[in-house]
């Protein structure tokens, strides 16, 4: 018996201690049911390994001989279940032909499962993911415990599921439900699944024997597909969703950007009719993506997210967040820290802008959590403050008022004395220097930089920042704050801009150099969103406030000077006429309910040209290796990690530095000489590119 928060984990009955198997407990109740539990060694959560998937093909063999009444599969994790495939082994493959035999290695056994002469069940709790699902369809029924998770997170990784789940999948629930979640990756809670037919039971923990008991001796009522399956699965109407679902897939990733999507709708497309032909073809399919770019990639990026995470360490002792500043960065802030279970005070000079910041903390409370109760509590954790009384006793003050040095200063001027000894001092400025920020503190070595990046709630990065005077332990506290608030951190030392928005700086204002050229403001933002990236630099503008690109623009100005294009001068008309983008309603764009108004769509003639996207994407490249070779952040991959989660660089090129190694640092700083004799000196290639590996 394991503790499961203040539940007990039924295991069945005490495993043998002397055991052949390392991974896997086998044990015999009473009742005659073998009781069989996935515990990976050494692993706080299971995934499925080459050696799991060897070791449980011998189990099965002892099962078939032995035939016990019935077979229960659970996990010995309090983790969860299965989390899915051990990502390590997808890394760095190259030989489709080797990846399909492999992964037909690992089909044969859970086809074998499958094929058990003998009552089989799966008993859920906590993330069934991936591979794990595919081990719980392979048995004919499936017991979740009230909580538990179920999702295909494969198109993230650029690919989709490959034991066998997009055959079962499809056809156990209705293959639109089935075909929207593996092509999304999203997950569903264990009522959601009851009622798609994906699990037939949903139970607590103290009821699970009985529930197992009635699946194996036929007392428990299995889902199982309807007449509308059949019919969803016919080839003339797989013909026709599968038209749709290209048509939506298109809408969010192109084919030659993220091909797993279309791949998957494919394979169904033409084998949904037929099992065994479809088990047979996902593993070609599967084994074809793995080897591309965008996979190998995409699972280069989940590994940076695993490598961030580690940086925050552990042991968070920033229990109470005084956040100043209830505008659209501060209010988002003191939310989302509410949202991890901090108690928050939020302060401004007015009652407005706190109002504001409730409401929106709210709204998004009720998109993103899923009970009233929760919703309830988060907003009793996140306190208004006008007389900013939470400052005494407050682990961690965030400064977010605008980026005025003289305001700033004149803040810490009256936080300092009433903050309680051993109190982080944070700042959200997205450009101004710690040295300069620190200059009228007394104890300037609690001065940290927390920069969270727009929206808070979706971009996953902060950029915590050091100067030269901190205290360590104040730095490792700080990351190990951004790390219990569910974000990634990034180390980085103050300098202008530090690395973010100095790396998106001159990717703002190449493209307003393009406008000046009178190239339409939409063909610049497709020229981006050809590369890859999740929106143009126009609308980027936008939605982050041409006032804030105005200010960041400047400061960096100031300190890089021909490294940057120049601000042109109807910019600030612009911004002095509040026309300042989203936030007012109008900026490049006109706005409406949260989404730019583009017109009508470009002609043939206004498609963007390579050069145009490598104006707008090399320069980028260029400053993160001028980051790295200034100590500025000491390592590249960290620097592809920050640009992807904090601008959503485009995931499936791993980067931009990255993007460099691969496309050739030859050919980049080739490219980038030629842009800097037509346009200017602003594209001469770093130093660091000689270092460059």
């Amino acid at each position: 018996m394991d503790v499961l928060g203040d539940r007990v984990l039924e295991l069945g009955p005490k495993p043998d201690a002397s055991s052949p198997y390392r991974n896997f407990k086998l044990t015999r109740d009473a009742d005659g049911l073998a009781w069989l539990l996935f515990d990976r060694e050494g692993a706080s959560a299971n995934t499925l390994s080459a050696d799991m998937i060897e070791e449980l093909d011998k189990i099965l063999t002892e099962l078939e001989s032995t035939r016990p009444a019935g077979l229960v599969i659970r996990s010995a994790k309090t983790s969860g279940f299965i989390a899915g495939a051990d990502v390590n082994e997808f890394r760095g493959a190259s030989d489709a032909r080797a990846v399909e035999t492999s992964i037909g290695r690992a089909h044969a056994v859970i086809d074998r499962l499958e094929a058990l002469r003998i009552p089989t069940v799966s008993v859920i709790h906590g993330f069934c993911l991936g591979g794990g699902l595919e081990v719980a369809l392979a048995c004919q029924s499936r017991i979740a415990i009230s909580g538990a998770r179920f999702g295909f997170p494969e198109v993230m990784l650029g690919l989709h599921p490959g034991l066998g789940g997009t055959a079962r999948f499809t056809r156990l629930v209705n293959p639109m439900q089935a075909m929207s979640l593996m092509l999304t990756g999203k997950t569903i809670d264990a009522r959601k699944a009851k009622a798609l037919g994906l699990v037939d039971a949903v139970t607590e923990e103290r009821h699970v024997r009985n529930a197992v008991k009635d699946a194996v001796f036929g007392r428990l009522k299995r889902a199982r597909p309807g007449i509308l399956n059949e019919i969803l699965n016919s080839a003339p109407v797989r013909g026709l969703l599968a038209w749709r679902m290209r048509s939506e897939a298109a809408k969010a990733a192109p084919r030659e950007n993220y091909p797993a999507p279309y791949a998957l709708i494919d394979l169904w497309e033409k084998h949904g009719g037929d099992k065994a032909a479809m088990l047979k073809a996902e593993k070609t399919s599967f084994a074809n993506l793995m080897v591309t770019p965008a996979a190998q990639n995409l699972i280069r990026v989940f590994f940076l997210r695993e490598q961030m995470k580690k940086l925050a360490g552990s042991g968070n002792t920033i229990n109470h967040v005084h956040v100043i500043g209830a505008g659209a960065m501060g209010g988002d802030i003191a939310a989302w820290c509410a949202h991890q279970d901090m108690h928050v005070t939020l302060a401004d000079m007015k009652p407005e802008p706190i109002a504001g910041a409730i409401k929106r903390a709210s709204d998004l409370f009720g998109k993103i959590m899923h009970k009233r109760t929760d919703v309830r509590d988060a907003l009793d954790r996140l306190v208004p403050d006008l007389d900013g009384e939470g400052v005494r006793n407050a682990d961690l003050i965030i400064e977010a008022v605008p980026e005025k040095l003289d305001l700033k200063q004149k803040v810490y001027a009256g936080l300092e004395p009433i903050m309680k000894p051993g109190a982080i001092l944070a700042t959200n400025t997205s450009s101004i220097p710690l040295q300069d920020l620190r200059a009228t503190l007394q104890k300037p070595e609690r001065l940290v930089g927390l920069h969270f990046f727009n929206p808070v709630s979706r971009l996953q990065l902060v950029e915590v920042v050091s100067h030269d005077g901190n205290d360590p332990q104040i730095l490792k506290a700080a990351l190990a704050f951004v790390g219990a608030i569910d974000r990634l951190p990034l180390p980085v030392k103050s300098s202008p801009g530090f690395l973010v928005n100095r790396a998106l700086t001159p990717y703002m204002l190449e493209a307003m150099m393009m406008l000046d050229e009178k190239i339409d403001k939409r063909t610049i933002d497709a020229a981006a969103e050809k590369f890859g990236m999740p929106m143009g630099p126009i609308e980027l503008a936008d939605q982050v406030g041409l006032d804030i690109c105005l200010a960041v623009g400047d400061m960096l100005r100031t300190k890089f000077g021909d490294q940057l294009p120049p601000t042109p001068a109807w910019l600030r008309d612009k911004v002095a006429g509040g026309e300042l983008g989203r936030k007012t309603g109008k900026g490049f764009y006109s706005w409406k309910d949260g989404k730019a108004d583009k017109g009508a769509a470009l002609s043939s003639s206004s498609e963007p040209t390579p050069e145009m996207i490598d104006r707008l994407v090399l320069p980028m490249s260029n400053v993160c290796v001028a980051c790295l070779r200034e100590g500025i952040v000491d390592n590249a991959d960290m620097i592809d990690g920050a640009m992807i989660f904090g601008t959503g660089y485009a995931p499936f090129r791993g980067g931009p530095l990255n993007y460099a190694r691969s496309r050739g640092v030859q050919n980049v700083t080739a490219t980038l000489y030629a842009l800097a004799v037509r346009f200017g000196d602003r594209f001469q290639p770093d130093a660091g590119w000689h270092d460059f590996k």
